[in-house]
């Protein structure tokens, strides 16, 4: 098999960008991020992740002093810390520290609390995937991890207020149309509530191309075992590098005045299909394919497959629940600066509710979880209370029925 330069395949297939599209602002800015960061002490949760480890390699080429990382991906953290000493490049700080543990445990809180202030706090831990609205059990754990422990730890940072916290969001938290956006537009109704106490921003940003978990990352493995190839005809998404996702983050960290949520600018045009992305991905390969009717004919023809024969590919149109075929990073009602920076735009009106609205809105869904008396229809109707852009797609199919 012939494994392609996913670095480079990401460049000439998906992004269409030899350099990073953050650069610009990267080299403006140089001066500002260097003050803000060099000798500071840095805490990342979610740190083990494509996005985080992606920031955590952006941070530390402007020399912090120490570096705490969180993750419950135990093996994550420790690959990330061999990626990060074996580099020639990157400089770890001499108090460097990995936690195997979940942000909303107590002996989180006990080892932040036995730190005292970080100067910088980053949050990637998230329910990311759109599958995670399979039933009540998961939307639940969802908005536990994105909503419910996110405001409890922003609660903790009153007492220890970082001079730069960010909280990473999504795209689909635009118009969002499935509970993964729901929940990141929740979360991001949470945190601007805490905007005026503590300096808070965040972003939304493309697809990661060849993320942990994502459908391109999931070619490789596929290959890797002689399976067969599933991937939407219809679905076109914005896309960055794992580098661009974490220096948007970063930026948005390092620049944004408290409250501004962050985008990238990229145009309409820019999206692309990931049934052409596929095409490109075999022909990088070298490898012919074979399309098929559908699954069953492509997990047949993958039984017995020899290496010269096409590999078997199954494109279909998108019918399950929660999935948009385009996607957007801002609605007709946002205040957007697109003339700040060179290469992200800025949404300056971000909604900022009352505690007690915030505080009605949790109490609600918290009730509605405990009571054992609910399905997912009630939940997603909860949310619409609180959330009027929430228009839910629901076909009765998950992600998990499927190849």
């Amino acid at each position: 098999m012939n494994l392609i330069d996913v670095p480079q395949f990401i460049k000439t297939y998906i992004t269409h960008r030899e350099e990073s599209l953050f650069l610009p602002d990267q080299d403006i800015y140089k001066n500002s991020l260097s003050e803000r960061i060099k000798g500071r002490s840095v805490l990342v949760i979610g740190g083990a992740g494509t996005i985080g480890s992606s920031y955590i390699r952006a941070i530390l080429k402007f020399e912090p002093a120490s570096l705490y990382v969180v993750d419950t991906n135990e093996n994550g953290l420790t690959e990330l810390t061999r990626q990060l000493r074996s580099d020639a490049n990157t400089i770890v700080p001499e108090d460097y520290k990995t936690y195997p543990m979940n942000f909303g445990d107590p002996v989180f809180e006990k080892m932040f609390r036995d730190h005292g202030s970080f100067d910088i706090v980053a949050n990637f831990a998230a329910h990311k995937h759109v599958r995670s609205e399979k039933d009540k059990y998961s939307i639940e754990a969802m908005l536990d991890n994105n909503v419910f422990k996110a405001k409890q730890f922003l609660d903790l940072l009153l007492e220890f207020p970082p001079k730069h916290f960010f909280c990473v969001s999504t795209d689909k938290a635009a118009n969002p149309v499935n509970v993964m956006g729901a929940s990141k537009k929740l979360m991001e109704e949470v945190i601007m509530a805490y905007s005026e106490r503590i300096p808070i921003t965040t972003a939304r940003f493309a697809n990661v191309a060849f993320s942990n978990g994502s459908l391109l990352a999931g070619y490789i493995e596929r290959l890797f075992k002689k399976q067969p190839i599933s991937c939407p005809s219809d679905v076109k998404r914005f896309f960055v590098s794992p580098d661009e996702s974490g220096e948007i983050c970063l930026l948005a960290c390092m620049l944004g005045e408290s409250g501004e949520i962050f985008f990238p600018k990229l145009e309409e045009e820019e999206m692309v299909y990931f049934k052409d992305i596929t095409l490109d991905f075999f022909k990088a390969s070298n490898l012919e394919i074979r399309e098929c009717k559908n699954e069953e004919e492509a997990k047949a023809l993958a039984r017995n497959l020899k290496e010269t024969e096409p590999y078997p590919v199954y494109f279909f149109d998108t019918d399950t629940s929660g999935e948009k075929l385009y996607e957007e990073f801002f609605t007709d009602t946002d205040l957007v600066d697109k003339d700040t920076y060179a290469s992200m735009g800025v949404i300056k009106n971000a909604r900022k509710l009352p505690m007690e609205t915030i505080d009605t809105t949790l109490n609600e869904l918290q009730a509605l979880l405990t009571s054992g008396a609910y399905d997912k229809a009630a939940i997603v109707n909860t949310l619409k209370k609180y959330l009027p852009d929430f228009e839910h797609i629901e076909t009765g199919k998950s992600l998990d029925q499927k190849m």
